[in-house]
């Protein structure tokens, strides 16, 4: 047992209790240096992990195999710090909102983070189920934390309701595939798939497996929470929602489909592709009439789960490097693309008290940096180049037309994820139509901190270097895809 794989996680632990501690003796007006401390940090343990000190980039297993770091876990654990370093920095900008307890809201994000960081680890169903619990019980009391706000405790009972409805599906599934393969282990479970492939309760077990991860990634017809919870939540927590746990839920799907199951998978693949392109629509089509932004943006997550599930229908039927890359690149852009708009709503909504798309009118005059921002990220979300969207979408495309001569539905959901983009278009530019050319109630101009303001140009940079400069990010995209053993 290599306890030194798991020094990240008991890392970010240990930072999350201590800043539920400082709390003790520490004045209210001082609490937000709090998420100050606590971003730097994760910051120092992102750039520990770039660096490869010890063994936190060694590849090994821990925990009789159910813990595995690998390129794959690498590559995601880099990818869940960096989301929590921006939400706190966010959290740290609404803390004003938050009538007491602002160091729970930074520890418990972190103790998210925990759960995330296990969850690209897992290789073994009961690692799996922790992961997922330590992230979703996390998250139900992060929806509610305003608790003075009705929208926001009606979002953490949906999420609670909606949650162990997954957690019951995830556990029943678990239960069946372990009573008839005997295997818990992803790994011993894959060398025995095959021959379980005709039976009807093993493959019950998968499927209600797959329909709790679903719920994670907001995939249709597992959606419905979203819309509702990511109105009614505090905006940083609905960042990490969006990002965070949505990243999480496709790690765990890519391990279960493509390390335990691949045999069953490759029946499945029709399957996936309906769901692809059925995701893709609904997410589009209903956030056509949607006023509230953080609302569409529910939607809009909704139809990213159809995009990237492109890349699952691909690996589905052939095993490549490639498609299992363009995955970990989207989700890439895809996280500097939303946190820059969520940055954005979290200045914005909190002084106007509305998140109608109106609050957002003439803000490109008010705040060049906040206008620019928003509107590049709904660019890049609508997958124009050359905003790391549409590369992003370009690789996902690819990645299934290559695939039309084997299943010409490859070839359906193709055309389906290009009408996609086009409905996403009109809703995206309605946005940016408010920020340039809408007519404000208000001229005065929006403060932001600097701190914010970094993260911001951060955010920006990172959507035109990973647009414009793919070749970095793609080879190490390919390195973590390596890991599947494609």
């Amino acid at each position: 047992m290599n306890l030194s794989l798991i020094s990240l996680e008991v890392c970010v632990l240990a930072l999350g209790l201590t800043v539920l501690v400082a709390d003790l003796w520490l004045p209210v007006e001082r609490k937000r240096l709090l998420g100050y401390a606590a971003a730097a940090g994760l910051l120092f343990l992102l750039a520990i992990n770039f660096s490869g000190y010890g063994d936190c980039t060694v590849p090994g297993n821990a925990f009789h195999d159910m813990f595995v770091q690998d390129a794959l876990s690498v590559f995601f654990n880099r990818f869940f710090l960096l989301s929590a370093i921006f939400v706190i920095l966010m959290i740290a900008e609404f803390s004003d909102q938050v009538p007491a307890g602002i160091s729970e809201y930074y520890s418990l994000v972190m103790f998210s983070l925990v759960g995330m960081l296990f969850a690209s680890s897992a290789n073994n169903f009961a690692l799996l189920f922790v992961s997922l619990e330590l992230i979703t019980v996390s998250f139900y009391v992060l929806t509610s934390f305003q608790r003075a706000r009705v929208t926001s405790l009606e979002a953490g009972v949906k999420y609670l309701i909606i949650g162990a409805l997954s957690t019951s599906f995830t556990v029943f599934g678990i239960a069946l595939v372990w009573g008839t393969s005997g295997k818990f282990d992803f790994t011993e479970l894959s060398a025995v798939a095959a021959g379980m492939a005709g039976n009807k309760l093993f493959l019950f077990g998968l499927l209600f497996i797959i329909v709790g991860l679903g719920f994670k990634i907001a995939a249709f017809p597992f959606q419905i929470w979203a819309p509702d919870v990511y109105q009614g939540a505090p905006t940083p927590t609905t960042a990490f929602l969006a990002v965070g746990s949505k990243a999480a839920g496709f790690v765990l799907l890519l391990r279960v489909l493509f390390i335990a199951v691949p045999a069953v998978t490759a029946q499945w693949v029709n399957v996936i592709i309906i769901i692809s392109a059925i995701t893709i629509l609904y997410g589009n089509l209903c956030a056509i009439p949607q006023r509230n932004v953080k609302r569409l943006l529910g939607y809009s997550s909704i139809a990213h789960a159809g995009y990237l599930l492109l890349g699952v229908a691909a690996l589905a039927s052939v095993k490549s490097t490639d498609g299992a890359a363009a995955m970990l690149y989207y989700l890439s852009g895809y996280l500097f693309t939303v946190l820059g708009g969520f940055m954005v709503i979290t200045v914005v909504m909190r002084r106007l008290d509305t998140e109608d798309v109106s609050g957002l009118a003439g803000l490109g005059q008010r705040s060049p940096l906040l206008g620019a921002t928003m509107a590049l990220s709904m660019v890049s979300l609508a997958g124009l180049p050359p905003l790391a969207g549409f590369f992003g979408k370009f690789l996902l495309l690819k990645s299934v037309i290559d695939l039309g001569p084997l299943n010409h539905g490859y070839y359906c959901l193709a055309f389906v994820a290009l009408v996609g983009v086009v409905i996403s278009i009109y809703f995206y530019f309605g946005v940016v139509r408010a920020i340039y050319w809408g007519q404000p109630n208000d001229t005065l101009p929006i403060p932001v901190s600097r701190t914010l303001r970094l993260a911001m140009l951060v955010c920006v940079l990172g959507m035109f270097w990973i647009g414009l400069f793919p070749g970095g990010l793609l080879n190490l995209a390919k390195d973590g895809a390596s890991a599947l053993g494609f």
